[in-house]
């Protein structure tokens, strides 16, 4: 529980879920039960010593439109951008709570996105959105997957001080103000090996799922690779794999594919 003693506290269901290392806290808000006050609220749900613990928190609510409506939160309490392991996780989710069987059409923040779910309901493969600019900084990329993502290719990831090098690059004069999330990557042949820095956590994270998405079209535009293509990527979470279309200017039929897993759930008093 957390240790919150206010006489208006009531208990909230919650399930704990993550993707490649990447976990977030999820609640079934269809009933419009959990009423989000402020930051502080999900900031304690996150927080690993006096929380529940995970990266950031999603509300699974209805929609008319769609299956549901995904609304994500930041670990620090505010809203976020498109998460795309958490958009992973609530299809997952919503497969557990019966609402989906093999294939969904939901809402989240950067507009609709299409899902497929095994059917032991542990693997999904996530549509992002299309992208069609790609920047440079320097000999990094800028592009947007859902979420601002800085690439840059690096050499010895695994020894890097990513948390220091990722936090300078987040709070420097060009991205201080709204934020970018910083990926890091090492080519190792038949995978790419990446690490990020997310805003929002302000941290390194184990996985990142608009990041390695991110990761994925900067390398193909980086080596001139055109066509539909498969990229498998490593992270300290575990492995994804991202798949698309590419004809030189315009990315598209993007999915990101990888493990959603329930690690436990409970009830909490907030």
């Amino acid at each position: 529980m957390l240790n919150n003693t206010s006489a208006d506290q009531q208990h909230t269901h919650f399930y704990k879920y993550q993707g490649a290392g990447n976990d977030f806290v999820l609640i079934d808000n269809r009933s419009l039960s959990f009423q989000y006050k402020d930051n502080n609220i999900v900031l304690q749900l996150c927080d690993r010593r006096f929380g529940i613990g995970s990266d950031g928190l999603m509300l699974l609510q209805g929609h008319p439109e769609y299956d549901f409506e995904m609304l994500y939160f930041n670990a620090d309490g505010k809203l976020g951008s498109m998460c795309g392991n958490g958009g992973r996780c609530i299809v997952a989710f919503a497969k557990h709570l019966g609402i989906i069987d093999s294939e969904t059409n939901f809402l989240a923040v950067d507009g609709p996105h299409y899902a497929k779910v095994s059917a032991e309901g542990n693997w999904v493969d996530l549509q992002m959105i299309d992208v069609k600019d790609i920047e440079k900084d320097g000999s990094a990329y800028v592009l947007n997957t859902g979420s601002p993502h800085y690439v840059n290719q690096v050499a010895d990831l695994k020894d890097m001080d990513v948390f220091s090098m990722g936090k300078e690059i987040r709070n420097n004069p060009t991205y201080k103000a709204e934020g970018i999330n910083v990926n890091f990557v090492e080519d190792q042949g038949d995978h790419l090996f990446v690490r990020t820095f997310e805003r929002g956590v302000e941290d390194e994270t184990y996985a990142c799922g608009t990041g390695v998405t991110a990761v994925a079209l900067a390398m193909a535009k980086a080596n001139e690779q055109h066509g539909s293509l498969k990229t498998d990527i490593t992270v300290l979470g575990g492995k994804l794999r991202i798949e698309f279309d590419y004809d030189g200017k315009d990315f598209s039929n993007i999915f990101l594919c990888g493990p959603a897993e329930l690690v436990f759930e409970g009830d909490v008093k907030v």
